[in-house]
């Protein structure tokens, strides 16, 4: 990690702008519009995990420079069409940082199609799903920033593509602290952000139903196993009448799904859980769920900082998860 990445007033951040280094910036929507044009990208978030703890700010701004070798990166902005070129178009050695505002045309596009992305996995992708204060929900919209134009959008993703020279290679790791408890699987029909009617224990059932009788603790997600590795879908809301599950990422047919297993201290789960990083952290973010339900304001997750999202992205969507990129070599 650089001197240069951390939790950072406007004008420090502005000062980084100016010396030409290339950033990704999360921050509240008013405090970046009041950083100037540059190399960066950047999405709207007030929640972040510091150097001294959780913390809530909308006067200041999480930055991560971004190491620069031999190759200039590049940045852009992407819509619903040219997104699935993501990866197609990535250098054959770097990674790509893409960040999507929550609940515009992209975020569901990625998270339905990014698995089926072509040279999706053969190329390192992260990021992270731009939010706002919970406070704002349904007065404003999450947005991501183009830098090098000053333009906000709410209906597109900002990527910055970063070449490696070839004696260094990205690295992408994944934290979830959730496993699938004993529970019976649970399967869906179609792919959706929102399911009813499902299979349990492969019987017809209704997931609503299934979950209010069961007093289950909604905060828990549901996992499902990804060729070993466990991947989130966290619930939003439950609504009884419509007989109706919403979740923050979307559901998948032909998978297993089970409740995740209740979890007990998150904290000291989690410092656990983290491995040692010797150098070389050049992304993270951490889930905002994570924050809410465990109460991370003010507490220390390791050393491993950043914002505190709507989403992660490890090559495709995930929830409830700690994401980070290092280079080695």
């Amino acid at each position: 990690m650089t001197a240069n990445t951390g939790l950072m007033s406007i004008g420090r951040a502005a000062e980084l702008i100016g010396q030409g280094k290339y950033l990704n910036i999360a921050g509240d929507e008013d405090a970046l519009r009041q950083l100037p044009k540059g190399d960066w990208i950047g999405g709207t978030i007030p929640y972040f995990m510091a150097d001294d703890g959780g913390t809530i700010a909308r006067d200041r701004v999480f930055v991560h420079e971004i190491e620069v070798f031999e190759e200039l990166p590049s940045i852009r902005l992407h819509d619903v069409d040219s997104l699935p070129q993501l990866c197609r178009t990535a250098p054959e050695n770097g990674y790509t940082i893409l960040i999507v505002p929550a609940f515009g045309p992209c975020h569901g596009s990625f998270a339905e199609n990014a698995p089926n992305y072509e040279e999706m996995y053969m190329k390192p992708l992260v990021g992270w799903v731009a939010g706002v204060h919970l406070d704002d929900l349904g007065q404003r919209t999450p947005k991501v920033v183009l830098g090098t134009t000053g333009e906000f959008s709410d209906q597109h993703a900002v990527a910055i593509d970063v070449p490696l020279p070839a004696d260094k290679f990205a690295r992408i790791d994944i934290i979830n602290l959730f496993q699938p408890g004993a529970g019976a699987a649970i399967t869906f029909d179609a792919t959706g952000f929102a399911a009813g009617d499902c299979r349990i224990g492969g019987q017809p059932a209704n997931l609503a139903e299934h979950l209010l009788a069961g007093g289950i603790d909604s905060r828990l997600p549901l996992v499902a196993d990804y060729c070993g590795a466990a991947i989130n879908v966290s619930i939003k809301a439950i609504d009884a009448n419509a007989r109706r599950v919403d979740f923050y990422a979307p559901v998948f047919p032909g998978v297993e799904y089970r409740i995740a297993a209740p979890l007990g201290d998150y904290v000291n789960a989690f410092q656990a859980a983290l491995p040692r990083i010797d150098g070389g952290l050049t992304f993270s973010c951490n889930c905002i769920l994570n924050f809410l339900y465990s109460g991370l304001e003010g507490q220390r997750t390791g050393p491993i900082t950043g914002p505190m999202t709507f989403g992660e992205i490890g090559y495709q969507l995930l929830n409830q998860t700690l994401v980070y990129l290092t280079v080695d070599g």
